[in-house]
């Protein structure tokens, strides 16, 4: 109870926005007259000391370390449901810490737990910035909490990231786009999705690339090859067994991430589906998964540990004040279809209803 009480007060306490919104200056112009920079001219300065006076800023952790030289920690807040995405991930973040001489803190999200709580236990932890990755990037309550208590943050692979808030992405539409191609042009026209948690953006823009695919080859988009999946192994059994159980199945299966092409792969054996001659099936990251099962995933190599090493890097331009513009960073990195030996072309096989 005594931790809703602080987080409560924190909430109250002014906030490093609220600082620049008093003096009419940017939030970066504020951490710069914090930081002790030169470039701030000398009015600007005085108004933001006024305006800290005024509302008895007391600065945040990140502006502490920027004024005093104290060890940068920021914090990698994480609730995935996939290890292989997970771990590619953390060496990714682990390396890039080390390269910035910042401290890495890593910190598991628990579904019971309150934003408040989890915004004033980074408080305690003296985080000065966070690390998002899916499916906490795409939690607006907590960014606007993390904002409200002046910890700067990055949000990693969101499908829909905000002008004001820094983010490190592929173009999964795009990504979506070019396997479903890659799949049409192999020659399959019944062509499975299982789809990501419909809590992370990025599901419903590869779920769009998928679409628009099929509708510029004029393929139509069929209910039934349709099935929800969670990013979870045992969603994907679920998903695969559900379009496999049809009575004219799909020849091919693309699957919204690794985990749950893996699950279809296990479904196809289990039923007797060779694959890929009865059955491709695909895959999206890219992760350790997709070359540790038989055959090897053919999958959207999302640059996952890439990824994780831009987010460090951009938190910590933000934190040090070594952007040149207020303006957000938004950095979209290049993905590659990679091809194995989980796709090929469709057998011929006699349509329903013919002789």
């Amino acid at each position: 109870m005594s931790d809703v009480r602080s987080s409560r007060r924190q909430r109250n306490a002014p906030t490093i926005n609220d600082v620049a919104r008093h003096a009419g200056v940017s939030p970066m112009t504020v951490s710069r007259v914090i930081n002790g920079e030169q470039v701030v001219r000398a009015a600007t300065r005085e108004k933001v000391e006024a305006a800290i006076a005024a509302l008895n800023y007391a600065p945040s952790a990140a502006a502490r370390t920027l004024a005093g030289g104290e060890e940068t920690r920021i914090g990698l807040l994480y609730s995935n449901p996939s290890s292989s995405y997970l771990s590619e991930f953390l060496v990714g973040s682990l390396d890039q810490a080390t390269r910035s001489s910042v401290d890495l803190v890593v910190e598991k999200w628990d579904d019971d737990t309150s934003v408040e709580a989890v915004v004033a236990h980074l408080q305690r932890g003296r985080i000065d910035g966070v690390i998002l990755p899916p499916p906490l990037c795409d939690l607006p309550e907590l960014v606007e909490a993390l904002d409200r208590a002046g910890i700067p943050a990055v949000a990693v692979a969101t499908g829909r990231a905000p002008s004001d808030l820094a983010a490190v992405s592929i173009d999964d539409r795009h990504a979506a786009y070019e396997m479903t191609r890659h799949l049409i042009a192999l020659g399959h026209d019944r062509i499975g999705f299982i789809k990501g948690n419909p809590n992370q953006s990025a599901s419903a823009k590869r779920f769009e690339g998928y679409v628009a695919a099929l509708g510029e080859a004029g393929l139509p988009v069929q209910d039934e090859l349709i099935a929800q999946g969670f990013f979870t192994y045992r969603s994907g059994l679920d998903a695969a067994e559900q379009i496999l159980s049809l009575i004219d199945p799909p020849t091919a299966i693309f699957a919204s991430n690794d985990d749950m092409a893996a699950a279809t792969v296990a479904i196809a054996h289990r039923t007797g589906l060779d694959v890929p001659g009865d059955l491709t099936v695909c895959g999206f990251d890219d992760t350790s998964l997709a070359t540790t099962i038989w055959p090897e995933l053919t999958t959207i190599r999302q640059p996952i540990s890439a990824m994780a090493r831009a987010a460090v890097e951009v938190l910590v331009r933000q934190l040090k004040g070594r952007r040149s513009s207020d303006a957000a960073e938004h950095l979209v990195l290049d993905y590659e279809l990679i091809r194995r030996q989980s796709d090929a072309a469709p057998r011929m096989r006699p349509r329903l209803g013919g002789r």
